[in-house]
């Protein structure tokens, strides 16, 4: 994704930025030959750039059930038929192999390598799930839309990897790649906005009927201060006392199992929504327009380098702070124990276990129901040094999240997850190792 998000035509700025990053379904696999002695090694640079200088689809081995020879050979007739530099690559990516496990630089390997003028190039993400679109020297034939539209369509639901492949192809030939995504995208926010709203994770809606209605509803980091007058009667309510969290296994085991793709897929809507809006909005009559644009700067960047739910989850985050600022009255942050459960309904005086200090902080119903019960709210867990723990309790220093509550915790109107993001924190944050499950 390119650093540079303000292209002169503001019409253009959702357009092209998460493409790339979006969905179709689970990928299964795919086939090809078993290696001749002396060939080069499956899945190396060498083995997939001499399949495609003699034919348009590049198959790995490992995908051997998902897209079977013939197939292979059905998918080569119709980009044929298109007429088109169409170029297919389907293989699994693990950190440390010829690409470092990045679609990213897989597509410019394999450009840089053919050394064709003029390049379609299909292949699948970096976690094998998507597919992704990259066309050079520009995206003439809208091959990223064309590629992330093939996951919104419902007669693909249950499709497999060839038939979705196929579709991205000739979405590519018909020009029409981005105006089937955009109706896709659009066709998904009616219906999630027509169901009703619940703060459990992974829904939500929009609490101004707008085209997001997807777990997020807004947040108000620059007038969080303003705003926080109109909650002070929320506030000094009686508070909770100090709040023993315990976490049982099976909130643990709900949480590892999350569906990641689907989140990432929803946080990319989210990132081209919030764009869409920036573009409609009015600069003469809408203050935050600028603030609108960092957040929505920084949603895709963190997209781009997003390894696991918690940074999706400030996705969701940034996306909704661009949305409160496009907005002409203050809106809270996502809720702080879960940015999942949505949009906050209020604000409360909180004491983690075994602190003195309380902290304010905003909270959806649910969450500030279970506070006023003395129960533990559901919480967004994450891995650490071989634990499972709040993902507040991850040090600062390792964390953008932890460090500012989603939105939270930030210290004024000045202090924003965009600007956070802009100096350089969650890139510093994520340098980090990975923690992995047991």
């Amino acid at each position: 994704m390119s650093s540079d998000r303000r292209p002169t035509d503001r019409r253009s700025l959702a357009g092209g930025l998460l493409a790339t990053l979006l969905a179709c379904a689970a990928l299964l696999g795919t086939g090809a030959p078993a290696r001749a002695e002396g060939t080069p090694a499956a899945g190396s640079v060498n083995s997939v750039v001499d399949a495609l200088r003699t034919g348009p689809v590049y198959v790995d081995p490992a995908f051997a059930a998902a897209v079977t020879a013939a197939q292979q050979k059905e998918l080569a007739d119709r980009i044929a038929a298109t007429g088109l530099p169409i170029k297919v690559v389907l293989l699994p990516l693990n950190k440390g192999d010829a690409f470092d496990g990045k679609s990213k630089s897989l597509a410019a390997v394999v450009n840089e390598r053919l050394g064709q003028p003029q390049l379609i190039l299909l292949t699948n993400d970096d976690y094998g799930s998507w597919l992704t679109g990259t066309e050079w020297p520009a995206d003439t034939h809208q091959a990223r839309d064309s590629a992330a539209a093939v996951g919104f369509l419902k007669e693909l639901k249950d499709a497999g990897l060839a038939a979705r492949v196929g579709r991205a192809i000739d979405l590519i030939a018909s020009g029409k790649g981005t105006e089937v995504y955009k109706a896709e995208i659009a066709r998904m926010d009616r219906e999630r906005s027509a169901r009703p709203h619940t703060d459990g994770a992974g829904s939500g809606s929009s609490s101004d009927g707008g085209p997001t209605g997807l777990l997020v509803a807004g947040v108000a980091v620059p007038a969080v201060l303003v705003a926080a007058g109109s909650y002070l009667v929320v506030r000094r309510r009686r508070a909770p006392r100090h709040t023993a969290f315990s976490f049982p296994d099976a909130v643990f085991a709900a949480d590892r199992a999350a569906d990641e793709a689907g989140l990432r897929r929803q946080a990319a809507a989210e990132v081209l929504a919030l764009g869409e809006a920036v573009n409609g909005a009015d600069g003469a009559t809408t203050p935050g327009l600028t603030r609108a644009l960092d957040a929505y700067d920084a949603a895709g960047r963190v997209l781009d380098g997003a390894r696991d739910i918690p940074d999706l989850a400030g996705v969701l985050a940034l996306a909704a702070e661009g949305r409160a600022a496009l907005a002409t009255e203050p809106r809270l942050p996502l809720c702080f124990f879960d940015p999942r459960h949505g949009a906050a309904a209020g604000r409360t005086d909180w004491r983690p276990l075994g602190r003195r200090e309380r902290v304010d902080v905003a909270v959806c119903a649910d969450c500030s129901q279970a506070l006023r019960g003395r129960r533990a709210p559901q919480v967004l867990a994450v891995r650490d040094q071989g634990r499972t723990v709040p993902y507040f309790e991850v040090p600062a220093e390792r964390s953008l999240w932890a460090a500012t509550g989603y939105g939270s915790l930030l210290s004024g109107p000045e202090d924003t997850l965009a600007a956070r993001v802009g100096t350089g924190q969650f890139s510093r944050a994520r340098q980090q190792p990975a923690d992995t499950e047991d």
